[in-house]
């Protein structure tokens, strides 16, 4: 669980610090907003997962978690989209590619889950 906690975690300050750097401009003032949202809900919500009372409600938050996660890499492919010279390309990938990977084990953990109720 730790493990995953921290990684979601330094997604999260990952995506943020990878928000600040976009070109200030108006259209990417709200696609950050909106990524910084879903890169931080993905941890918030693993977090509330691992404190989960039954596990009914695990697989829930981890609903939420598959979201959240879904919603970072939309974001990250729409910025990709608008081919903006100014944004750091292999940065954005980096991240697409972390938010692709944990929507996977997000979605593997659901099905154990499921699987062992």
């Amino acid at each position: 669980m730790q493990p995953l906690k921290d990684r979601t975690k330094q997604f999260a300050v990952a995506v943020i610090r990878f928000c600040s750097s976009l070109p200030p401009k108006d259209e990417y003032g709200v696609i950050g907003r909106q990524l910084m949202r879903s890169a931080s809900s993905v941890g918030a919500n693993y977090r509330a997962a691992c404190r989960a009372r039954s596990r009914r409600d695990f697989i829930a938050k981890l609903s939420i978690v598959e979201e959240e996660a879904d919603e970072s890499a939309y974001w990250l492919e729409v910025i990709q989209a608008l081919g903006d010279d100014q944004v750091d390309a292999a940065q954005r990938a980096r991240l697409h590619q972390e938010a692709e990977e944990l929507l996977a084990i997000t979605v593997a953990s659901k099905k154990t889950a499921r699987r062992n109720a």
